[in-house]
C-alpha cells in the first residue's frame, strides 16, 4: 500500500513539473512594426569646410599663415527585408588639403622653431556593409532606436611635402583598413518618409596597414591594430534618411 502511494505521488510530481516547464515566460515588452517590411532606406550626407589664416596665433604657435579645406560625401542604401530588420551598404569619399605657408612655435623667449612651405593632401574612400535592428518606444512610431552592425573596408592615400627647390622633401603614403563595429543610434521621423538619425560608435575593432615612401627612395611599412569598448564622442554621426 505504501509502495503504491509513493509511486502515485512520484507520478503526480512529474505531471506538475512538466506543467510548470511548459509555462511560457513573457516579459510584457511590446514591439510594433516600426519599419515595415519592403521599405527602402536611402540618404546622403555632404560636408564641406574651409578656412584661411593670416598671422593667426594659437597657444604657443604664432604667425600662422595658410589655408585648408575638407570635403566629404557619403550615400546610403538599405532594404527592410523583415519588419524592423534592414540590411544594405554605405559608401563614403573624403578629400582634404592643408597648406601652411609659415608658422612659429615659441616655447620661451629664447627658444622657437619655424615651419615653412608645408603642404599636405589626402583622400580616403570606404565601402561599408550595414545591418540594422530597429526598436520602437512602446507604440510610438515617431521616435525609436536602432542597433547598427558595421563591416567596413577602406583605403586612402596622402602626400606631405615641405621645403622648396633643392630642399624639397616629401612622403607618399597608401593605407588599407578593415573595421568591424557596433553603433547604436536614435531616429526621429519628421513625416512618413523622412527622418533624422544620430548614432555613435561604442564597440569596434580595426586593422590598418600603411606603406610610406619618402623622396621616392626610402620605403617603410606600418601596421596597427585597435579595439575599443567605449563611447567615442568623435564618431557621432548625424544624418537625414528617407524611408520609401
Amino acid at each position: 500500500m505504501i509502495k503504491k502511494a509513493v509511486t502515485f505521488l512520484a507520478i503526480l510530481l512529474g505531471f506538475v513539473a512538466t506543467g510548470h516547464a511548459q509555462v511560457e515566460f513573457k516579459r510584457g515588452l511590446e514591439q510594433v512594426s516600426f519599419i515595415p517590411k519592403g521599405q527602402w532606406i536611402t540618404g546622403v550626407s555632404v560636408s564641406f569646410s574651409q578656412s584661411n589664416q593670416k598671422n593667426y596665433q594659437f597657444l604657443i604657435v604664432e604667425n600662422i599663415g595658410g589655408d585648408t579645406y575638407t570635403f566629404k560625401v557619403s550615400p546610403m542604401l538599405m532594404y527592410c527585408f523583415k519588419d524592423n530588420l534592414a540590411a544594405g551598404g554605405k559608401f563614403s569619399y573624403s578629400r582634404s588639403r592643408s597648406r601652411l605657408d609659415n608658422a612659429t612655435v615659441v616655447i620661451d623667449s629664447e627658444t622657437d622653431y619655424s615651419v615653412e612651405n608645408l603642404y599636405n593632401i589626402s583622400q580616403n574612400y570606404s565601402a561599408m556593409a550595414v545591418f540594422r535592428n530597429y526598436i520602437s518606444l512602446g507604440n510610438n512610431r515617431r521616435f525609436g532606436f536602432f542597433n547598427e552592425t558595421q563591416l567596413q573596408l577602406s583605403g586612402g592615400e596622402s602626400k606631405i611635402c615641405t621645403g622648396r627647390g633643392k630642399d624639397l622633401t616629401g612622403t607618399f603614403e597608401r593605407s588599407w583598413d578593415v573595421h568591424v563595429g557596433l553603433a547604436p543610434g536614435m531616429i526621429m521621423f519628421l513625416n512618413n518618409y523622412s527622418a533624422i538619425e544620430v548614432n555613435v560608435g561604442v564597440l569596434g575593432f580595426s586593422y590598418t596597414t600603411t606603406k610610406s615612401t619618402t623622396d621616392q627612395i626610402y620605403v617603410a611599412h606600418r601596421d596597427s591594430k585597435s579595439a575599443n569598448f567605449k563611447i567615442n564622442l568623435f564618431s557621432i554621426t548625424f544624418g537625414v534618411a528617407f524611408y520609401l
